[in-house]
């Protein structure tokens, strides 16, 4: 009787290990990102004509606002953003390396087991992989519940560092009216001199016990549960959708193509590449001075 008793046990155990490893969930996010500084900036640009102003906000909302499907399992999860047919006559090259800047263009691998994250990077016609640790964000813990989706989520915050390369994070540096300069025409200055980014922001993120993975859009990860909702202050991103056990199951590996680099490498080459690419373009009509992010 015991022996019988052992083996039904170990069966029961045996398929708890393969449904924990077969289970797999699908959540659609809706990323949206506040343009009002670059707005502000371009009411106060002369050489902005209307016309011109509600074209780059046509396409600022498009590169601003994104779908992302993230699928998870116990262990790892891929996020991507959802494919859309490029429009007609759209710049291809620009817009792949804008997507690189503002949180799209790639398949963002998170291992939580591991605790490391590999994506890859489309810029300046090169593919790179970034392969690195997953930020330890230090969540705390706070009192407040909300519903999001039919899923009861509790309230977590932390501090992020902010990347140099997310423009998302970008702002036009604001000039001090009582303290400014004129400009010294014969002074370099360099791309990261004409905009301000933080160092770090606070974010706030919703996530929900009822199911119990630690995953989460971007690099966001740590919470007992899958966060449903993450703001940063700029960037609001929400479930609008969650699929459990779907029944086409997604491949959750991560990518291999592209030349290996540290996030920091990655971030590095940017910034060169950004300089160089804001030299080329410099004093050309139109570019309002330095950087091409014109002047008041």
């Amino acid at each position: 009787m015991s022996r019988i008793i052992f083996t039904i046990a170990l069966v029961f155990s045996v398929h708890l290990g393969i449904m924990a490893q077969e289970f797999q969930g699908m959540a659609v996010y809706e990323s949206k990102t506040s343009t009002a500084d670059f707005k502000t900036r371009m009411q106060g640009n002369k050489d902005i004509t209307p016309e011109m102003q509600k074209n780059m906000e046509e396409r600022m909302k498009k590169m601003f606002e994104k779908t992302f499907i993230l699928n998870f399992d116990k262990v790892a999860s891929i996020y991507k953003e959802e494919e859309k047919l490029d429009s007609p006559g759209q710049n291809n090259g620009g817009m792949r390396m804008m997507a690189s800047m503002t949180g799209g263009g790639g398949t963002y691998y998170k291992n939580i087991k591991e605790k490391a994250y590999t994506v890859d990077k489309e810029f300046m016609g090169k593919e790179f992989l970034v392969k690195d640790s997953l930020p330890n964000l230090k969540w705390k813990m706070e009192g407040e519940t909300r519903v999001i989706g039919g899923y009861n989520c509790f309230k977590a915050t932390a501090i992020r560092p902010v990347s140099k390369t997310d423009f998302r994070n970008f702002a036009p540096k604001k000039e001090d009216a009582t303290t400014s300069k004129p400009a010294d025409a014969t002074k370099k200055t360099s791309f990261m001199d004409q905009i301000e980014v933080p160092k770090e922001v606070a974010v706030t993120a919703w996530y929900t016990p009822e199911i119990p993975v630690n995953q989460g859009p971007e690099g966001y990860w740590g919470l007992p549960g899958l966060i449903l909702e993450v703001n940063d202050g700029k960037t609001v991103i929400l479930c609008s959708k969650i699929v459990l056990n779907p029944k086409e199951k997604a491949v959750i590996k991560a990518v291999t193509k592209g030349k290996v680099v540290t996030q920091k490498e990655f971030d590095e080459i940017m910034i060169k590449k950004m300089e160089e690419f804001r030299e080329m373009n410099q004093g050309r009509p139109g570019n309002g001075g330095p950087g091409g992010m014109g002047r008041p």
